[in-house]
């Protein structure tokens, strides 16, 4: 049993292989990882988990990480809860989109064990 007690994080991904290596990086790293496959059940599991960060996708069926963000950073409930945008899209004006979004970091895809992780510290409160 570890004595520092890491945070909780929520990463939502519709890619089961990027999911796969997120949740083993942060696992590894002491966090406690929650997955929701898109927006909708991300919405769903913020509110019952109160996760201490949320990894994002963007690109997702049905609600993509940009409204996502929006629909957190507007509800008094979550708005407090960094988020962390984790997408394949790498260009500036996407990043700067994803950030007026409310999204508290931006990483792009493929990323390292070390990118993955200081982005979280970066944000964690």
């Amino acid at each position: 049993m570890s004595t520092t007690l890491m945070g909780k994080i929520l990463i939502v991904e519709d890619t089961v292989s990027e999911m796969e290596l997120m949740s083993h990086y942060l696992r590894e790293s002491g966090y406690t990882v929650i997955s929701a496959i898109g927006a909708k059940e991300a919405l769903n599991k913020v509110v019952e988990q109160k996760p201490d960060v949320i990894v994002t996708d963007v690109v997702m069926p049905g609600m993509s990480g940009f409204e996502l963000c929006r629909r957190l950073k507007s509800n008094p409930v979550t708005e407090k809860i960094p988020i962390v945008i984790c997408s394949s899209k790498n260009q500036e004006i996407d990043r700067l989109w994803g950030m007026k979004q409310g999204a508290d970091a931006y990483l792009t895809k493929p990323f390292t064990r070390e990118q993955i992780l200081r982005a979280i510290k970066s944000v964690a409160l």
